[in-house]
């Protein structure tokens, strides 16, 4: 990928985790940074980072966001789509609302920013775009089926947009975190229904969850593994070292069954 000396960088989802970590990294790499919030005023600031208002959620603030920066950068050549939001619960306790509303930010919100940016990255022949996934983007894990659904989506979007997109100089890298010590993680909201036929099993996957979380590195090496995704040579799948590499390998080269009965085994189910 051909950039100017000093990339201009989007960062969306600053506010906190991963999102905010990325940003400071990418600053500290000498680039120019604009990160998105839903509210300025409300944000703590981020050294070398420019932050800028935009909700993904709704398209009118994506574009508006976007022509922003090209308005003073004339570029962008790097777009990290960062902003999330989880669910626990199980598929039958989550409603059609609650899983709309995970798949509009993780899945449409991502849809929204790329396609404001991509116009700009054509007409430049070059950029970059970095979706952050997870592991359960390719591992699924119990009582989080809208969540790991929503990002098996960004997989397969992914996947796609970059075969449509490389004839342009445009690449898109996903990259695949395990838990992380992050505010997403910690405080991920329940689904508004609970049947009691499932409180055994779901109280156990939340304390599993729970406990994952509070082991978790912070979103640092998440955020430096993003950055090489986005500065260094393309390559489809980043998973930053440590645990996310390793389930990486374990779906990859063992059976489903020995598979499927460890992930059981991590979440206290039973066979």
């Amino acid at each position: 990928m051909i950039m100017s000396k000093s990339p201009t960088v989007v960062v969306t989802g600053v506010s906190s985790g991963i999102g905010r970590a990325t940003a400071e990294v990418f600053a500290k790499r000498g680039c120019q940074v604009f990160g998105t919030v839903r509210n300025v005023l409300t944000t703590k600031p981020i050294p070398g980072v420019v932050l800028i208002e935009m909700d993904v959620r709704d398209q009118e603030s994506v574009q508006r966001a976007i022509q922003a920066v090209l308005v003073q950068t004339q570029r962008i050549d790097v777009l990290v789509n960062s902003a999330g939001v989880s669910l626990l619960g199980s598929t039958e306790e989550t409603s059609v609302s609650e899983a709309q509303s995970v798949f509009d930010t993780n899945v449409f919100g991502i849809l929204r920013t790329t396609q404001a940016v991509l116009p700009s990255m054509r007409a430049q022949r070059s950029g970059r775009i970095v979706n952050v996934s997870s592991v359960l983007g390719f591992l699924p894990a119990p009582y989080m089926g809208l969540y790991s659904a929503s990002k098996h989506a960004v997989e397969g979007l992914s996947e796609t947009l970059d075969h449509e997109v490389r004839r342009f100089g445009v690449r898109v890298v996903l990259v695949e975190p395990s838990f992380t010590k992050t505010s997403l993680d910690v405080n991920a909201p329940q689904a508004a229904s609970q049947f009691a036929a499932y409180d055994d099993e779901r109280d156990k996957v939340f304390q599993a969850i729970q406990r994952a979380v509070r082991d978790a590195p912070g979103p640092d090496r998440v955020a430096d593994t993003i950055a090489d995704a986005a500065l260094g040579t393309w390559k489809m799948r980043r998973t930053p070292r440590g645990e996310a590499s390793l389930l990486s390998k374990l779906r990859r080269f063992m059976p489903f069954g020995p598979v499927d009965s460890s992930l059981r085994k991590a979440f206290g189910l039973g066979a």
